[in-house]
């Protein structure tokens, strides 16, 4: 699931929402593992997969302003 940063940033935004989709799913099967008392596989994915999906919501909503905002003719 760790991508880069540019690599996130040439996707489309429905990439992106699939990407969010993929992350969220992926985060709630180990917090269930979590909640069940096991110790997970990676304690560090847990971290890495909320920082992706902060990642993903940031770019999208700088994908979005972009495209409400007028662009400047020069």
């Amino acid at each position: 699931m760790k991508l880069r940063k540019k690599e996130y940033k040439n996707m489309k935004t429905e990439e992106l929402e699939a990407k969010l989709l993929e992350a969220r799913k992926e985060l709630m099967k180990e917090n269930a593992q979590v909640a069940r008392g096991t110790t997970p596989k990676s304690p560090g994915a847990l971290r890495l997969l909320k920082k992706s999906i902060a990642r993903i919501h940031t770019l999208i909503g700088e994908k979005q302003r972009a495209r409400s905002l007028p662009q400047k003719k020069e």
